[in-house]
């Protein structure tokens, strides 16, 4: 008799909290609903993915609505998410690709972020970020359906720290 699922979240409070988990007096907000399956014999994945996350801990719960109004709620899950404890650029991901790329990257403290694009030839290609963003851990993609074949550096630059890699372009 399952309709579905609504996903609730507290707001995060700061890794360094000393107070007992899903007792602080925050409020639950929903974030999101999962379409049940009524009721079958047949077993049932559910999943739900929350990008809307910073550095904290969070309480999540499940809140199961019947066909019939009523409602039941599951125990609470208390996540913890780690700042990063260094600046890192990650390889991106695929290498070698075509015509898109992930390039991830971590700040352990806010910073303002710059990501430039080079070619082989150390020409500036293309600015994909410049802004001040949170400590944590971020991606962007790079569409390099305009650019030919090659190798290619993308280098970040937060505050003082300044990574280089390599990527390579094949069509």
């Amino acid at each position: 008799n399952n309709s579905g699922f609504v996903i609730e979240r507290t707001s995060p409070r700061p890794s360094h909290y000393q107070g007992e988990g899903g007792k602080s007096g925050r409020g639950w907000e929903t974030i999101g609903f999962v379409e049940g399956n009524g009721t079958t014999t047949e077993p049932k994945s559910y999943y739900f993915t929350d990008n809307e996350i910073s550095s904290g801990t969070y309480n999540y719960r499940l809140k199961q609505i019947d066909f019939d109004g009523s409602v039941s709620y599951s125990d609470a899950v208390e996540i913890n998410v780690n700042t990063p404890t260094d600046f890192v650029l990650y390889q991106n991901y695929p290498n070698p690709f075509n015509p898109s790329t992930t390039i991830k990257f971590a700040l352990p403290i806010d910073s303002r972020v710059k990501i430039n694009v080079y070619n082989a030839l150390g020409q500036l290609v293309e600015t994909l970020i410049t802004k001040d963003m949170e400590s944590g851990y971020h991606e962007v993609n790079f569409d390099a359906s305009q650019l030919s074949s090659g190798v290619y550096l993308y280098q970040l630059q937060a505050d003082e720290y300044v990574s280089v890699k390599k990527m390579l372009l094949l069509k």
